[in-house]
């Protein structure tokens, strides 16, 4: 009998601790949907990631305008500086980027966030430390792990707290984070550069961001996932397998996904090796260089994408299609204008033909990773943008820089110093118009498979 009591006050006491539990589940739910309730936390929010991706971008881009003088002391073919700016990082950037995105489905994003941050600032500053090629690129992969735990986490916490017809906007402000870091990277990079070397460069630019890591653990909330949506959020854990599996059967998204990864391989070309382009054909010194390109593909790239994103909301409130109309339109205009920076004669007519591809080149960068994230289900978002990040890393990024460097390398007999120029004529023009072919092809079945999007 006392036994039989005894397990009545056990169960009633796990039942009494179960309700504690749920009630504190509960209130700690509502506390953070409260939090992204209010529009000042969401735009905190997406500010502070804004700038998280500013910092990636800086720390990525910073070598683009230190390759020169780094090519001459460590006496580097454009081959060598296509594997540091494209496949070392790109690979190991891919690699480590689909684990974290699984555990970010899972887990916090937010601590993921602020790890990563911590890692790739680390590394960018141990770069000025490199006494050959071989530890440059060590560095750089530290930095490409570090970096590949930024996107993926972000675009799904963004996704939780901006509604769904905000969502293009809101990401495309987060992607506003590539070219100013882009503005900063050039200008930073180009005059620390000039007067104290690209090692110093290297530490100044990174140390920062581990100052901003800890910001990001201790003032950003982890929201509660499908909060502006009405679906259920699912208890079981979904495999990547199931990821992939649904994505490769969305036409919209291998069209989609094929077309960002072409306009990756021509933007991220152009961001590694316009500033080489400039100084061997143009022979501009890299404080003034940086100057123009931090203004150009930095603050005009910004207004571009940004922008984009705006236009694309606005549009596809009447036509869900504009979301993969709007980078193909983007892209085919800005090709006359690139064949002709890479004909004139004269270095600041080129710049000033640069401005249109500048404002044009990410245009696509929201709208794609925006219908990526209403494609899939709420436990599937940071995998789904890690798998549209690995194939539009490998294309783009690993691929692009690399093909260029080749390419000129085997030009170099012919064409002399203007070897990279020609190797950008021919090949940046030609994958903007595929790209431009593959946007429009998927925004065909667009309609149909957003519709089909799971829970």
């Amino acid at each position: 009998m006392v036994s039989v009591v005894n397990s009545k006050r056990r169960l009633t006491k796990v039942i009494t601790d179960g309700d504690k539990s749920t009630m504190t589940l509960e209130k700690s739910s509502i506390s953070i949907t409260n939090k992204y309730s209010n529009v000042s936390a969401r735009s905190y929010a997406l500010l502070l990631l804004m700038t998280v991706y500013s910092a990636n971008f800086i720390d990525r881009q910073l070598l683009s305008i230190l390759q020169e003088p780094i090519k001459i002391e460590l006496n580097l073919s454009d081959g060598q500086l296509g594997v540091l700016t494209g496949v070392s990082f790109a690979f190991f950037y891919v690699l480590a980027g689909i684990p974290i995105a699984r555990y970010a489905d899972r887990g916090n994003r937010r601590n993921v966030i602020a790890y990563s941050v911590g890692v790739w600032s680390l590394m960018t500053a141990v770069s000025g430390a490199a006494l050959n090629y071989f530890h440059l690129l060590l560095a750089r992969i530290g930095v490409g792990i570090g970096e590949a735990g930024c996107s993926p986490p972000a675009h799904s916490i963004i996704s939780d707290i901006f509604p769904p017809k905000k969502r293009a906007s809101a990401i495309a402000f987060y992607s506003m984070g590539v070219n100013i870091g882009i503005l900063f990277g050039f200008l930073f990079g180009g005059w620390l550069n000039e007067y104290f070397g690209w090692r110093v460069a290297f530490v100044v630019v990174g140390l920062p961001g581990i100052l901003l890591a800890v910001l990001v653990r201790t003032t950003l909330a982890e929201p509660i996932r499908g909060h502006h949506e009405d679906k259920k959020l699912a208890s079981s854990r979904v495999s990547f397998i199931d990821v992939l599996s649904l994505l490769w059967s969305r036409l919209s998204f291998r069209h989609m996904c094929f077309a960002a990864s072409l306009s990756a391989f021509a933007g991220n070309s152009s961001n590694s090796w316009t500033a080489s382009f400039m100084m061997r054909s143009h022979g501009m010194s890299s404080g003034e260089l940086g100057t123009w390109l931090a203004m150009i593909v930095g603050l005009g790239g910004a207004i571009g994408v940004l922008g984009g994103g705006l236009l694309a909301d606005k549009l596809a409130s009447r036509d869900r299609r504009w979301y993969l109309w709007l980078p193909a339109i983007a892209n085919l205009a800005c090709v006359p204008f690139m064949v002709a920076v890479y004909s004139v004669d004269n270095a600041y007519t080129a710049l000033l033909l640069s401005v249109i591809p500048g404002l044009l080149f990410n245009v696509y960068l929201g709208t794609t990773i925006a219908t990526t994230q209403s494609l899939v289900g709420l436990r599937m978002r940071a995998t789904a943008s890690a798998i549209l990040m690995l194939v539009a890393n490998i294309i783009g990024l690993g691929l692009g820089p690399l093909s260029v460097g080749i390419l000129s390398d085997y030009l170099l007999p012919i064409y002399g110093a203007d070897s990279l120029k020609q190797a950008m004529l021919i090949l940046l023009p030609f994958f903007m118009c595929w790209s431009s072919l593959h946007f429009y092809r998927g925004s065909i079945d667009l309609e149909h498979d957003l519709d089909a999007a799971p829970d």
